[in-house]
């Protein structure tokens, strides 16, 4: 069987050398939608509030940037994990989890640290569990825990995992507002390092199951925690704590989502549809806990 559970969960966590500097921030923000018209900035380009994500003398950075830092990705990383041998025409990322433990640097160098502490079997699928951990010279810098499921590797006898998932408020959101996609947004993220032919190869993506290239999720996760970070948090990165989402759906390039947002204390909860396809599901289980 390709996924040796036993065998990836107890090799030894693998260590990597990240570095980044302001145009990788940049390029990652323009690649989740930074600079585009929406509902609340119209005229973005020169929007002082969204010149923090474009232009590097007023540079912060978005903690989903985490994801990408390095070029490297969780995900790629997980894969070639000792015990790990699968068709990257079977994997799909099921969820992901980026905790902050203070705001990223513009610029910096720091050590990743990668494991996977858990396989689970869901019977036709497989379920591998990624966890990254990145530090600099100052301490910690984030932690995240990627959930990659692998059809047709399930039914090992693993145990099946955890499958709770969040009720959202039974009233009507907070907010709610359109992030429009534009049609090659998959080709400028995945110049952040997710080269998944899957996000840009019509051929592979029918291999896949779709009939053409698919968003990243990692895309849509971005896109999402800076709509909640515009609206909600008044634009300052620095608030986010940690950010929580299953991925529900897929997304195409061109597509528009509608985002919807409920506040309580300490937190924001996300549901995320595709408003051009009778708001299918694409974000699920979304929480996004801040200061």
């Amino acid at each position: 069987m390709p996924i040796d559970a036993a065998k990836a969960t107890s090799a030894e966590p693998r260590t990597t050398e990240l570095a980044w500097d302001h145009k990788d921030v940049q390029l990652y923000h323009l690649g989740i939608g930074a600079g585009a018209a929406t509902p609340e900035k119209p005229h973005p380009v020169t929007d002082p509030d969204e010149l923090r994500y474009t232009l590097e003398s007023a540079l912060h950075v978005l903690p989903s940037f985490a994801t990408v830092a390095g070029g490297g990705m969780a995900l790629a990383g997980g894969l070639s994990a000792p015990g790990i041998d699968v068709d990257l025409a079977a994997v799909l990322h099921g969820g992901q989890t980026v905790t902050v433990h203070r705001a990223l640097p513009v610029r910096g160098r720091a050590t990743q640290t990668s494991s996977v502490p858990a396989v689970y079997d869901k019977g036709k699928a497989a379920v591998i569990v990624l966890r990254s951990e990145a530090a600099d010279d100052d301490g910690p810098l984030w932690t995240c825990d990627t959930q990659i499921f692998v059809r047709g590797e399930g039914g090992f006898g693993g145990e099946r995992g955890p499958s709770a998932r969040l009720e959202l408020p039974d009233r009507a959101p907070d907010l709610s507002t359109e992030r429009p996609l534009r049609p090659d947004q998959a080709l400028l993220y995945r110049l952040s390092g997710d080269w998944n032919p899957l996000h840009a190869d019509p051929e592979f993506a029918k291999l896949a199951g779709f009939d053409r290239p698919i968003l990243h999720g990692l895309c849509t996760y971005g896109v999402t925690l800076k709509a909640v970070v515009d609206t909600v948090l008044g634009g300052d990165v620095a608030r986010v704590r940690s950010y929580t989402t299953r991925f529900a759906g897929v997304v195409f390039p061109g597509e528009t989502l509608r985002i919807r947002l409920w506040r309580e204390p300490g937190r924001v909860l996300v549901s995320v549809t595709a408003a051009d396809r009778d708001e299918a599901p694409v974000l699920a289980d979304t929480v996004v806990e801040h200061s």
